[in-house]
């Protein structure tokens, strides 16, 4: 079975062009690894949890941000790692360098014994369509397309 994930895509009209908020992996794996290693907030439900209150609480630890609707359901999608995302997309705006993601723990260096703690999500921002499609992971860019469709990538200003 499948595991499964909720995550929410925040996105803004900046400058009369559409902007999506994304966060990069963190962690030792991820410091030098840009275009494609960046992500909607998201993470796995907790038992009985209802999944878009699961992609808010995934939002409010990873970017410690609590989001506001309303939100938008998007299609959901399999990751290559079996793993099945489901999204919304809501309308928000904040200064990512403010943003601060919960921290997990590992062995590092690995077999050295010594464990250390790492932010989920290590660095956050605000992209224009074209360049969220390259920084995001490739298997979520139809979350970006989707909303794309909806709002436009140029919108009035």
């Amino acid at each position: 079975m499948p595991r499964v994930s909720a995550g929410l895509l925040m996105y803004r009209v900046h400058d009369g062009q559409l902007q999506v908020f994304l966060a990069h992996y963190g962690g030792p794996y991820f410091v030098k690894k840009d275009d494609g290693f960046w992500s909607i907030p998201k993470g796995e439900l907790e038992p009985g949890e209802d999944l878009l209150e699961a992609a808010q609480r995934e939002f409010k630890e990873e970017v410690g941000i609590a989001p506001t609707g309303p939100f938008i359901a998007l299609s959901s999608i399999m990751q290559t790692n079996n793993k099945i995302v489901h999204a919304w997309a809501f309308e928000g705006d904040c200064d990512p360098s403010k943003c601060v993601s919960n921290l997990f723990t590992m062995e590092w260096p690995p077999k050295s014994g010594r464990q250390m703690e790492f932010p989920e999500m290590d660095r956050f921002d605000f992209f224009d369509v074209a360049a969220a499609k390259r920084k995001i992971t490739a298997r979520q860019v139809p979350f970006i397309e989707e909303l794309e469709a909806m709002v436009g990538s140029k919108t009035a200003t």
